[in-house]
């Protein structure tokens, strides 16, 4: 019997979401995996980044799920989870306001206010500096930390010019980051307190216009790394802002504090959309 599924398509910096409301609990795991694979086929299906699925909640306003285009289920998405604010607070009939989001990666904050929102992220960890990972005979320093996901970081020069592809799954497959692998960040400084990311995300398994984790998990190793050439102890908490400038374009504005080597109040900012709604015929 041919069924049929509401869906709503978001974008937030050129991440794009499937967006499916499954507060009546219809569809498992397995199920929901194997839809995000046909639904985010961008030959066949609608076509995404990831598919984001709505349910209800015993911690929080709602429960955020979110499978990768290849049906794994990722535990947190920066851009995905202010795209489902955005449609969380639509959904209450809203243009701004807050609201608590349960994620596999623990419970965040969001504040919607029209076109952006900001997303509070669970505290990094994880953190690993200069990680050595040899790649076809490179020995390459890695920075890797956890912001909801894993991420590991290298500072480049030239970013725009960069084949990053082949490279970035080497890197996401290297035992240095097993079992789980990681999302690989090519960052470059551009000025003060900004920097240019072009990031290969584990899961898709391409390079994308943008990665919200991956963007904060830049920023926060760049403020490290930058804060580390200034002072050679520092045990006063120290806020930072950065602006991060991504593939597709857009401007993504990161908010943390830092004191020594641990993080606090992370924050993720820019601006979402909804670009359609339609029926998808299961």
């Amino acid at each position: 019997m041919n069924k049929k599924m509401d869906f709503t398509k978001l974008v937030a910096a050129g991440n794009d979401f499937v967006l499916m409301d499954n507060r009546s609990a219809r569809m498992n795991g397995s199920r929901l995996a194997s839809l995000a694979k046909r639904i985010c086929d961008r030959k066949y299906g609608a076509g995404a980044d990831g598919l984001l699925v709505v349910e209800k909640s015993r911690k929080a306003d709602f429960r955020m799920r979110i499978f990768n285009a290849d049906g794994s289920e990722a535990e947190m998405c920066g851009n995905g989870s202010r795209c489902f604010a955005l449609y969380c607070v639509k959904l209450q009939g809203k243009s701004v306001a807050a609201l608590k989001i349960e994620t596999l990666a623990g419970i965040i904050a969001a504040h919607v206010n029209k076109d952006q929102v900001r997303v509070n992220l669970t505290a990094p960890k994880g953190l690993r500096l200069d990680v050595p990972v040899r790649v076809s005979d490179r020995l390459l320093h890695v920075n890797y930390i956890d912001t909801g996901v894993p991420h590991g970081i290298i500072f480049v020069k030239g970013l725009a010019s960069m084949e990053i592809v082949d490279l970035g799954r080497a890197i996401r497959y290297h035992k240095s980051f097993a079992p789980r692998g990681t999302n690989v960040d090519f960052v470059e400084v551009t000025g003060q307190n900004s920097i240019s990311i072009r990031t290969y995300e584990r899961g898709v398994e391409d390079e994308t216009l943008a990665c919200g984790t991956g963007s904060v998990a830049s920023a926060l190793i760049t403020g490290l790394k930058l804060q580390q050439l200034k002072y050679s102890r520092v045990t006063n908490a120290v806020q930072q802002k950065f602006k991060v400038l991504t593939r597709g374009g857009e401007v993504l504005k990161i908010y943390f504090t830092v004191q020594g080597d641990k993080f606090s109040d992370v924050w993720l900012e820019g601006k979402a959309g909804i670009v359609y709604k339609g029926v998808w015929h299961v």
